[in-house]
């Protein structure tokens, strides 16, 4: 697959925050930093400036400290004496996360399986036939919409608690890397016939196939986006 080179390390810049937004100004500048960490637009051991992102975002250092401070608890920068806050986020860190996420989401497709109820399959399989209609028309905007209903949906319908709270965590692609991947018609299909897999198995009731679909998708993804984002080739 072909695919557009992610922003350089060197020109991670970010817009001044509107104050109309209803997140408070540490939750935005989170998730600006999360996305820019794990598109690769900063370098592992790169030393973050808390000045000039300040600056960046119109804003005083403290949202920033306070953003970076929780980017610390999810491992992606860490604060070293006399060094202060570098990126921690590389490859193989990428790579545990993306495992981390197909054994959670594995587990909740299992469950789902064995929990939904037929509203929910119906409720599945309307959003597996929108996935069909986007897949044909190479919609990608409405592709990573209905990617997220989706695992959504599989989420509740699984009904579960404590693993729901885990995998929220382990949600990092950025929609830029899914634009990308989705741009791609071979990695759309693909995308979709592992959705529709998993669809089938969790209205079927087969609590095995629908872990297996899922692990599996989710591996195959996270692979695609290594290859992007780190110009990585192989299998995690």
């Amino acid at each position: 697959m072909t695919a557009a080179n992610p922003p350089s390390s060197s020109q991670a810049e970010f817009e001044k925050i509107d104050a109309s937004f209803q997140m408070t100004v540490r939750d935005h500048v989170h998730r600006a930093m999360r996305s820019a960490i794990i598109s690769g637009r900063f370098q592992p051991g790169q030393k973050i400036n808390e000045r000039n992102l300040a600056e960046q975002f119109g804003v005083s250092t403290t949202p920033i400290k306070e953003a970076l401070r929780q980017l610390e608890t999810e491992g992606l920068v860490e604060a070293l004496p006399r060094r202060g806050v570098v990126i921690r986020f590389s490859m193989s860190w990428a790579e545990e996360m993306i495992l981390a996420r197909a054994a959670l989401e594995s587990m909740i497709a299992h469950l789902a399986a064995k929990r939904i109820d037929e509203k929910g399959k119906a409720a599945l399989s309307v959003i597996a036939n929108r996935m069909k209609e986007a897949t044909a028309s190479g919609d990608a905007d409405s592709l990573i919409a209905l990617n997220e209903t989706f695992h959504d949906h599989v989420h509740k319908s699984s009904q579960c608690g404590y693993l729901a709270k885990l995998i929220e965590r382990q949600q990092f692609y950025d929609a830029s890397i899914r634009r990308v991947i989705h741009l791609d018609p071979t990695e759309r299909q693909k995308a979709l016939d592992e959705h529709v897999a998993i669809a089938d198995a969790i209205t079927a009731g087969d609590t095995d196939k629908a872990e297996r679909t899922m692990r599996d998708h989710v591996v195959r993804s996270g692979d695609t986006y290594l290859s992007i984002v780190f110009k990585k080739k192989g299998e995690v």
